[in-house]
This record gives structure tokens, C-alpha cells and sequence, in this order.
């Protein structure tokens, strides 16, 4: 009989050798897991990719942080009837400002007063929607209803008119006359009209901050304080446009 060439001969027990390894191989595997079952017991078991958490409550001062377990959620802090009640009426408040800036490009070709309503417009719309989702988080309606709207004897304020106004709103009479106005007489009722609508946010903030138990969330009170601090800057732009001295230089 022929021998077949040696190139061939390779090729024929190539596929042999593999399986004899595997053959090899396979017993030994199963015998390591009759030696010692808790090796297979390692190699079943899929290896967390990471530990879980770790929640830590930070101290009070002076006192040590714990560590809480990891089941732990966050909550939110309870809330009072006037942390709704003062986003509910800041959303109001907002909302006004929103409109008397939409009347200065068609009102006044004063540049000026065309930035600082921009401003105002965008700064405010981009809190009414904060404060929108905050109350939504909440479950709280983002609308006040009309029965609680608290009255305040501030100027501006018509307690005639079937809708109480809050702090600093403009009333309708003094709305229909911006909306009347042009050029520099419209500039003199906007920034006269805003420096009592910013006055009045001012006052709400003091409301809510005078009020106990109030404004303890964290998020409100960040926001608070950014609208009582914004609007004091812009109350004093507003004055030097108008030429006036703001109040703290008139001390």
C-alpha cells in the first residue's frame, strides 16, 4: 500500500488530536468539580459587576455622618400651605411681567428698554416653568384657585375688580393704558409699572420667608432668594432708566 505524503498525513490527524484534547480536558473538568464543588459553585454564580451603594446621612455640626442601608430613598420635605400658595401666585405674578414685555416692540424703539425686556421675558418664563414643575412633582395644581387668592392693599391694586390681584400686579386700568401708550410715555408706564411689579415679588418672598414652617425645601428657598436678589438688581437698572436714585443711594 502507498504511504499517503507526510503534508497529508498532518491534515488527517489534526482533527484527532484536537478531540483526544478535548477529550482530555472535559474529565478533568468534571473531576475538579467532584474535588471541589465549590469552585463550580464560583463559576455558576455571575459576579456583581459593582457593590451597591453606599447612602450616608451627613451629621448634624460636630456630629459624625452615618451610614444608612441601601434601600434607602430619598424623600421630598413636607410642604406647607404657603410653599404652594407662593409658587401658585409667583406663577401669576410671572405670567404678568411675560405680558408687559410682549408689548415693547411694537410700543417703543427704545434699545435700551427693548434689552432689559428681553431679559426679564426670558428669565421669567424660564421660572414659571421651575415652578410649574415643582409644584407638578408635588401633586399640587400649578393654578391658584381664585377663592384663595389673598387681597394686599399695595399700589397697584384694585379691590374693586372681581379678581384679587397679587402684591404689585398691575390692575387692568393700569394694563389698558401700557397697552394705550407709545414711545417715551410707554417707556415711563413700563418702567414705573415693573419697579411696582418687581416690588411686589419682593414682598411675597418676605411673606413666604416671615411665614413659619415656610420655605424649608431646598429647591424653594434656592429660588426664593434668586428672585428676591434678581429683582432688586433690576428694580435698580429700572430706577437709573428713569432717572431716579435707587433707594439705597438715597440713604
Amino acid at each position: 500500500m502507498r504511504s499517503l505524503p507526510f503534508s497529508n498525513r498532518l491534515k488527517l490527524r489534526a482533527p484527532v488530536s484536537a478531540a483526544a484534547t478535548r477529550s482530555v480536558l472535559l474529565p478533568a473538568a468534571a473531576l475538579a468539580c467532584l474535588l471541589s464543588p465549590s469552585v463550580c459553585a464560583q463559576q455558576a454564580e455571575p459576579q456583581s459587576s459593582s457593590p451597591p451603594p453606599v447612602v450616608v446621612q451627613p451629621g448634624a455640626p460636630g456630629q459624625p455622618t452615618r451610614e444608612l442601608p441601601p434601600e434607602t430613598r430619598a424623600k421630598l420635605p413636607p410642604l406647607s400651605a404657603k410653599d404652594v400658595e407662593f409658587m401658585q401666585g409667583m406663577i401669576m405674578h410671572h405670567a404678568q411681567a411675560v405680558e408687559m414685555t410682549a408689548l415693547i416692540e411694537s410700543h417703543t424703539e427704545n434699545k435700551e428698554l427693548r434689552l432689559l425686556g428681553a431679559r426679564i421675558s426670558h428669565s421669567q418664563s424660564e421660572e414659571i416653568k421651575f415652578m410649574e414643575r415643582w409644584l407638578t412633582a408635588r401633586g399640587e395644581p400649578t393654578s391658584m384657585p381664585t377663592h384663595e387668592m389673598p387681597g394686599m392693599s399695595m399700589p397697584g391694586m384694585d379691590m374693586s375688580s372681581h379678581q384679587m390681584l397679587m402684591p404689585g400686579m398691575l390692575t387692568p386700568k393700569q394694563m389698558d393704558a401700557l397697552r394705550k401708550a407709545r414711545g417715551a410715555e410707554f417707556d415711563r408706564l413700563f418702567l414705573t409699572g415693573m419697579i411696582q411689579h418687581h416690588t411686589g415679588a419682593l414682598v411675597m418672598v418676605k411673606d413666604l420667608f416671615d411665614a413659619a414652617g415656610a420655605g424649608q425645601d431646598a429647591e424653594l428657598f434656592s429660588f426664593a432668594t434668586d428672585v428676591d436678589s434678581g429683582q432688586r438688581a433690576e428694580i435698580r437698572i429700572m430706577q437709573k432708566m428713569l432717572g431716579e436714585k435707587p433707594a439705597e443711594e438715597k440713604r
